[in-house]
């Protein structure tokens, strides 16, 4: 009886030498694929390409992109896979590594750019403008700034598209990017509640209105909307009653500004 026992250990043992010396070459042992590699011939497999729709906001010597479909991230694409699009493009990036977790994310390993037909609005370029002609407005308020603030939350971009319009005019101008309503970045300390001034940042904010614009061609939109640049409770600038028209292929051709204000 003691024989056999001793057999059988020495069998069990024989065997798991054996799995391991295959599981260590590379070889398939029972129930189990050698890790990075596929069934079929022992190749490294090739991660699946993935696409993702987004929307060109900017174009600075490399894409800024706004995801699309209720993605809130926003995307540089380097100059490499840059095809001279133009901001309101909607395109599709098809990629094969990761997403790079920076800020704005980066896509690895880009294998295609495709325009989509259609969908085209460049409405994140009409408000980029907007923000840099309040730049150039009564240009003493952007002294010593630090901080550059940017409320877009009144506006009918999406999340991501606001994000994106809000990175690139802060990055344009070397300010630390805060997004939030006034009363959000007094109650994050940033303003001065009490004596209504914002002594190293300034709040840019644009805030479209529900107006109608009478007598607008077939085939054409428009939107109205106030923007403002705040300093304090007596350093502020305002474009109000501003209008812009959308074009039949979706192009926002400037805007008119009612009234100017200052105080």
């Amino acid at each position: 009886m003691k024989k056999w026992s001793l057999l059988l250990a020495v069998y069990f043992c024989i065997c798991l030498l054996a799995a391991c010396a295959a599981a260590g070459s590379g070889v398939p042992v029972p129930g189990g694929v050698p890790s990075n590699e596929e069934q079929s011939g022992g190749e490294s497999a090739q991660p699946a390409s993935v696409t993702t729709v987004c929307r060109v906001v900017s174009n600075d010597g490399s894409l800024l992109l706004a995801g699309m479909d209720g993605d809130p991230n926003i995307y540089i694409l380097a100059p490499e896979n840059d095809t001279n699009l133009a901001a309101g493009t909607l395109v599709e990036v098809t990629y094969k590594g990761a997403i790079l977790e920076t800020w704005p994310a980066q896509f690895s390993q880009v294998t295609e750019v495709h325009t989509v037909e259609g969908g085209f609005d460049d409405r994140c370029a009409l408000y980029l403008q907007v923000l840099e002609d309040l730049w150039e407005v009564d240009a003493g308020l952007n002294g010593d700034l630090t901080y550059l603030g940017a409320d877009l939350s009144r506006t009918s971009l999406s999340d991501s598209e606001r994000a994106a319009v809000a990175w690139a005019f802060a990055g344009r101008h070397g300010g630390e990017l805060v997004t939030g309503t006034w009363e959000e970045l007094a109650e994050q300390g940033y303003i001065d509640r009490e004596n209504l001034y914002w002594e190293d940042g300034v709040l840019f904010s644009i805030t479209e209105k529900e107006e109608p614009v009478y007598f607008m061609p077939e085939g054409m939109a428009a939107v109205t909307f106030d923007a403002q640049k705040w300093r304090s409770g007596l350093g502020a600038y305002s474009f109000c009653d501003c209008t812009s028209v959308q074009s039949a292929n979706g192009h926002w051709d400037g805007y008119s500004i009612g009234s100017e204000a200052i105080s």
